[in-house]
């Protein structure tokens, strides 16, 4: 179940809203992504797979992680960003949380940004 937002990480392109198949998350006021409806994740992994940017943790539970996790914790998972992408082997060879992706909605997602 998504667990982290990484505000750090977030470059604001709006992928892991556009891909999420139960339309978890809300673009917050400042633009990063909000879980607004965590309950409705089906623990796919399409918006950390997807995360340009290795900017979202999906703990791999079908419920929410309990009070005082780990998996809830940024700090805790700093390594364990974008490790489902580089398991399934997408994106070989992309430094995480590069800014050259091609991923053809982040980089129109960053033309247009101020």
């Amino acid at each position: 179940m998504i667990e982290v937002v990484s505000a750090g990480r977030c470059v604001r392109c709006d992928v892991c809203v556009k891909v999420c198949p139960t339309d978890v998350f809300d673009r917050g006021p400042d633009g990063i992504p909000v879980i607004a409806r965590q309950s409705d994740c089906q623990t796919c992994f399409m918006c950390e797979a997807h995360c340009p940017t290795d900017a979202l943790y999906v703990a791999p539970f079908a419920g929410p992680a309990p009070a005082g996790s780990p998996h809830t914790d940024e700090g805790a998972l700093a390594d364990a960003f974008g490790d489902y992408r580089r398991i399934v082997g997408w994106g070989h060879g992309r430094t995480p949380g590069s800014r050259a992706d091609r991923n053809h909605l982040f980089t129109e997602r960053l033309r247009s940004s101020p």
